[in-house]
């Protein structure tokens, strides 16, 4: 139990009606969680406004409520803090809540379109490596020094942040490794956390069906790097067009990472295969575990963030050099009869799914086809979907379009409109199975020896989200099944 007056520190508020002496047993956002004690927090979300469910919320048990606007009818047993805006305030009041964990530990965040989870995993399990326990936010999971808990979005919301980042402090960690979304950013899910350092990965069409305008995405990222204080450092892409964009109202420490330029963290790739990269890094070579350009560059960004956070550079290269990706990013297996070569990837923009395919490409010693098997995600930006569909015909001898996580679309809808992109030669090109099981039994049977399939854009899930509902799912899981199932 905590006194309101006590956090409400940093709270923009606009009025007060009731008692600042209150004690407040929890937060809450869900007013389905409150209970007697609670302090219920009004979040206008996408899906639905906190606004409605106050009345709901007091007949539960909050004691508290906070809004952006008062209810007509107050209830003389609660206290109403009218503030500015409530999701701001939902982080400034779970950081004092929950004893300012991000100021106890070292907290860095990892932002950008592709790569986050891949760089934010790579930094936790380098700094475990190095001696130190930490804590990991991300897509995939979330994990506590060795405890992993279930990941429902890449932010949680700021109350399961703070609360996240105490249990960490508790146990012990020294670093706190955080995935940063776009929309975490614009919805003030990080409000009142003090980052130690921030990383920018890259940019490239995606959320459009949030954020509405490129432009507006940009914003927001880059509004994550004009918030870090003087104490942090900066740490941006400088081959991205928009890297030194990010960066430049900054006041934390600018460094910058690049495989073409001249950086603060150089790397030039000499050797890229199955077994491996080999590249040079500030002129010492190395031979790393992960495969394509797209992983060079967040290699250079984890060594860059480590170097900055006072790791010695060799001792840093050494533990990198063993490390493997996250879960669901380029994670391939091998056929054991005719040495199909089948990659299970996230990659679900068109960037990434042709940064995916160009290091296949690279991959390949011969005439061995590349056969894509990829979807486009319901309720989510749909002018990415030709884009997707023109790009992996492009880069493949066939595609085969399916469903992704279809949501509450129409599974055939999605094909048709990512069919839409496709020009004369791309058509001759795929095929549309809209059965995710179906397509990729069929891209095995399409497959000869040697040759390499790529299942792309769920990745680590291991559910399909149908009509509201979640099918277990799992994408490495099928493909094990198929190649028992045709002996391959």
């Amino acid at each position: 139990m905590v006194i309101l007056q006590d956090i409400l520190y940093q709270v923009k508020i606009r009025s007060v009606n009731g008692n600042l002496q209150t004690g407040v047993k929890d937060l809450q956002i869900d007013s389905r969680k409150v209970s007697n004690g609670s302090c219920f927090i009004a979040i206008k979300g996408v899906q639905s406004d906190g606004y409605e469910f106050i009345e709901k919320a007091i007949s539960a048990g909050a004691n508290v409520v906070i809004c952006e606007k008062l209810p007509a009818k107050l209830n003389g047993d609660v206290t109403y803090i009218e503030v500015e805006n409530s999701s701001e305030a939902a982080g400034w009041m779970a950081n004092h809540y929950y004893g300012r964990p991000s100021q106890k530990l070292k907290l860095i965040g990892v932002t950008g379109t592709n790569g986050k989870t891949t760089v934010a995993t790579l930094l936790y399990k380098l700094f475990t490596a190095l001696g130190y326990d930490c804590g990991l936010v991300s897509t995939v999971q979330n994990i506590i020094v060795t405890k992993p808990i279930a990941a429902t979005h890449t932010t949680p919301d700021a109350i399961s942040i703070n609360a996240l980042l105490q249990q960490m402090v508790n146990a012990g960690c020294r670093f706190a490794f955080m995935e940063v979304s776009s929309h975490a950013v614009h919805q003030q899910r990080i409000a009142g956390l003090e980052f130690a350092g921030g990383i920018f990965t890259n940019i490239t069409h995606d959320h459009l069906d949030y954020h509405k305008t490129f432009d507006e995405y940009i914003r927001v990222k880059k509004s994550f790097f004009d918030n870090l204080p003087p104490a942090a450092f900066a740490i941006s892409n400088m081959d991205d067009k928009r890297g030194a964009v990010m960066l430049q109202n900054t006041n934390a420490q600018k460094y910058y990472y690049s495989l073409r330029t001249v950086a603060e963290f150089k790397g030039k790739i000499l050797e890229n295969g199955l077994t491996g990269l080999v590249m040079t890094v500030n002129e010492k070579e190395v031979h790393f575990r992960l495969i394509g350009e797209f992983n060079a560059y967040n290699l250079l960004a984890v060594y860059g963030a480590a170097v900055c956070l006072g790791e010695k550079s060799d001792e840093v290269l050494r533990c990198l050099s063993i490390l493997s990706g996250a879960e669901g990013r380029f994670d391939y297996l091998i056929s054991p009869v005719e040495k199909i070569i089948a990659i299970v990837d996230y990659a679900h923009t068109p960037d990434a799914l042709v940064n995916v395919l160009k290091t296949i490409r690279e991959l390949r010693r011969g005439d061995e086809k590349i056969i894509t098997v990829v979807g486009c995600g319901g309720d989510r930006d749909k002018s990415k979907r030709p884009v997707m569909a023109q790009a992996a015909c492009d880069y493949s001898d066939k595609a085969i379009f399916t469903s992704d996580n279809p949501r509450s679309e129409d599974p055939h809808q999605i094909l048709r409109e990512m069919e839409t992109g496709l020009n004369t030669a791309a058509r001759r090109k795929h095929l549309s199975i809209e059965d995710r099981h179906e397509a990729i039994k069929t891209a095995f049977s399409l497959a000869g020896p040697g040759d390499i399939i790529l299942v792309a854009g769920k990745g680590h899930e291991k559910y399909q989200e149908i009509k509201g509902v979640k099918h277990h799912f799992d994408d490495k899981e099928e493909m094990v099944k198929v190649i028992a199932l045709l002996g391959k």
